[in-house]
């Protein structure tokens, strides 16, 4: 159980880090990043850990990775040149 944990938090990381290393121009600060990468990995890997329960190591990390990835998405801001232009007249 340690180690689902300690694996689903290392996951959270290696996401987090490689959404900043690809669109660090569209996220806030990284320790918002991280941290939202970490926790989560967390709640995935709790909700998916809740669900199947014990002996589903790799289901709940494949959980936590998805969780960790949709709560990253949320941190996105619109690129800008996908901005709308005002049209003044």
């Amino acid at each position: 159980m340690i180690l689902e944990v300690l694996g689903s938090a290392v996951l959270g990381l290696i996401l987090a880090w490689a959404a900043t290393r690809r669109l660090s121009h569209r996220l806030p600060t990284r320790p918002l990043v991280y941290s939202t990468g970490v926790a989560g990995a967390l709640f995935g890997d709790f909700v998916t850990h809740s669900a199947l329960g014990p002996g589903s190591t790799l289901l709940s990390l494949l959980g936590a990775a998805v969780i960790s990835a949709a709560s990253l998405s949320l941190l996105l801001r619109p690129s800008r040149h996908l901005r709308r232009r005002s049209l003044t007249a």
